[in-house]
């Protein structure tokens, strides 16, 4: 049987293993950081009405610039993030990973680098290596922050075309001061190897969930800062893949170089206008999240577990001696949450309280179990 090793694929995707994390059928599935809320009956009703109105143009593509859908998220953006974006400056595709491959073809590819700040989202390093763009994996804390002047030493070392920043940060769920970022745009600007300058992106998949605002009125009069967003969090829409970006019209020009024709279906376009429609029902969803988070901040603190403050749906917490060996006994009394690789934690996404409260008492008994 042929492998994929015995395949010409590229030498930079050899050995490489796909994302994903495991979706298993168990009580209580904490893994993937999607919401626990269906959508509302209301919201499916509309959904319904859109798709069947597009359905009827299904022999006609799609309009390929999502105007009216690119209009609502602007409006969204004004009203939610306070500064104002217009419909130019705003840029939809099929989840958000589609948002930063997009940027990747525009911006980075072979001869360029990209950096980012590890643990983070561990797509920026997968889409820009298989976009031909180098990778380089820049100092975190010991508390999973960014040290400014670091960050900028590993910049001017590096010179890289795009800087990629989280915030919240997944997995650690720490935000990042704007006065960090704007430190960090200014170096990529001085150090980058084009005179035009250095893409910095700011991922905003959890801003919905943080306690502090958000960064958007930061690409005020900064026309390589991009910030970017997604429906899969806070609307709870992940099955919608639906992603977008806020940045300079020019930016938005770009990435139109590259994306695919007419890659927004119409169907896509219909079920995100219905859910926009009922942002301030689905953000009262949100509410609830941010509060069930930080009790479980306090709880997993109080059974002794080292946690890492969070601004997303998600809490980080550990330490443990073998996280695996952890998340395999949780998951044996029927919890599903996330291993990501960092050494002696574990995550786990925000539930309802009944998901939370079986979660916590698992936590209490494997460690209890530990403890010997």
């Amino acid at each position: 049987m042929i492998r994929i090793d015995d395949l010409p694929i590229r030498d930079e995707l050899r050995g490489k293993t796909p994302y994903g994390a495991p979706q298993l059928d168990v009580p209580v599935r904490l893994n993937t950081n999607e919401s626990p809320h269906p959508a509302p009956e209301a919201l499916v009703r509309r959904i319904g009405e859109r798709v069947t109105e597009a359905a009827r143009d299904l022999n006609r593509y799609p309009d390929r610039d999502a105007l009216a859908l690119r209009a609502e998220l602007a409006a969204y953006l004004t009203r939610t993030a306070g500064h104002r974006v217009t419909t130019g400056r705003v840029w939809a595709a099929n989840g958000s990973n589609e948002i930063l491959q997009q940027l990747l073809q525009a911006f980075g590819g072979p001869g360029r680098a990209a950096i980012g700040f590890d643990p983070s989202y561990s797509m920026h390093a997968l889409i820009s290596r298989s976009t031909g763009t180098g990778w380089i994996s820049g100092p975190r804390t010991e508390d999973f922050s960014i040290d400014t002047d670091a960050a900028v030493a590993a910049i001017h070392a590096h010179r890289p075309a795009i800087v990629f920043l989280c915030s919240p940060n997944n997995p650690t769920g720490t935000a990042l001061p704007a006065g960090t970022v704007l430190a960090l745009y200014d170096a990529a600007q001085a150090a980058s190897r084009d005179e035009r300058g250095a893409l910095v992106v700011v991922d905003e998949a959890y801003a919905e969930f943080s306690h502090h605002p958000s960064l958007l009125p930061l690409i005020e009069d900064r026309p390589l800062l991009v910030v970017t967003r997604t429906m899969s969090k806070a609307f709870g829409a992940a099955g919608l893949r639906l992603g977008y970006l806020a940045a300079a019209e020019a930016v938005v020009d770009a990435v139109q170089l590259v994306r695919l024709p007419y890659h927004l279906s119409a169907i896509t376009q219909a079920t995100a206008l219905a859910a926009l429609e009922f942002a301030d029902t689905l953000l009262t969803y949100v509410e609830e999240l941010k509060s069930e988070r930080d009790r479980l901040v306090a709880e997993l603190t109080a059974i002794g577990c080292e946690v890492t403050e969070s601004d997303a749906n998600f809490v980080q917490f550990g330490r443990f001696d073998d996280a695996r060996a952890v998340w395999q006994r949780l998951l044996d009394r029927g919890v599903l949450v996330r291993d990501n690789g960092v050494p002696g934690r574990l995550r786990v996404t925000t539930g309802t309280r009944a998901e939370n409260d079986a979660f916590l008492d698992a936590v209490r008994a494997v460690t209890k179990e530990i403890s010997g």
